[in-house]
Parts: structure tokens; sequence; C-alpha cells
């Protein structure tokens, strides 16, 4: 009779206990997704989405990047990068609010995300560079 009843509650810690891993993990998961997602994300002071997609365009082929395929419509630039490796970019402004636009880059290596915030943050400190000129009007 008692080992029936510790058996019940072998069961029952091990199922509590598999339950509480998996609710860490899913919030681990959680969390870096949103840590990349912020690295991979930046929002411009602008409306102007047809001028932001093409200096997204000039930015990626200034980093040596080949452009595969843009959408106007749907706001998304895809580029290729072949440099003793290949890397792929995938950038998509949308519109945030009234006044700003989201620009979203998301890089891949070997059909894999790329969590290193280098990449990203060159592409940004570039494309930053290139809005600045672009609104001033600077060729």
């Amino acid at each position: 009779m008692n080992q029936k009843y510790l058996i019940v509650l072998f069961l029952f810690i091990f199922t509590i206990s598999g339950c509480a891993t998996t609710q860490e993990r899913l919030l681990d998961s959680n969390e870096s997704q949103v840590q990349l997602r912020s690295i991979q994300t930046r929002a411009f002071d602008t409306t102007e989405k047809e001028k932001t997609l093409r200096t997204v365009i000039s930015t990626l082929q200034d980093l040596s990047f080949v452009i595969d395929k843009a959408d106007k419509t749907i706001g998304t630039v895809t580029a290729t990068k072949l440099n003793r490796y290949a890397l792929r970019m995938t950038v998509t402004v949308r519109k945030r609010g009234k006044s700003q636009l989201l620009v979203r880059a998301n890089a891949q290596y070997q059909d894999r995300p790329v969590i290193d915030p280098k990449p990203y943050q060159d592409f940004f400190t570039s494309l930053e560079k290139a809005m600045f000129l672009e609104a001033h009007s600077v060729e």
C-alpha cells in the first residue's frame, strides 16, 4: 500500500518538475527573442517609405551585398553578401505611428538567424549616415 503512494508521489513530483523547466525555458526563449528583435530594429523620424527603401538598398550595396529582391508594396529588401561566406539580410520597412518608420533587419547565415549584434550594428550605423545624408540632400 505504501509503495503505491510512493509511486504516485514520485510521478506527481516528476510531472511538476517537468512543467517548471518547460515554463522557465519558454520564458528564456521569449526574452532572447525580444533582445534579438531590439538589436534588429531601429526607428527613424521620417514617413517617406519609398525614399527609406531606396536608402536601404544603397546601404546594402555599399556593404557589398547583392540585392536579390525588393518589394515597395510590402516594404522589404532581401540581399546576399558573398565574401568567403553567404550572409543573407532581409530588411523590412513599415510605418510606426504618424511620424516614424520602423526598419528591421534580419540576417541569416547558412539558414540560421544571426544573433551576433555586429552585422546589425554595422548595417544600422551605415543606414543612419545614409539617411542623414539623404535628408540633407548630400550626394
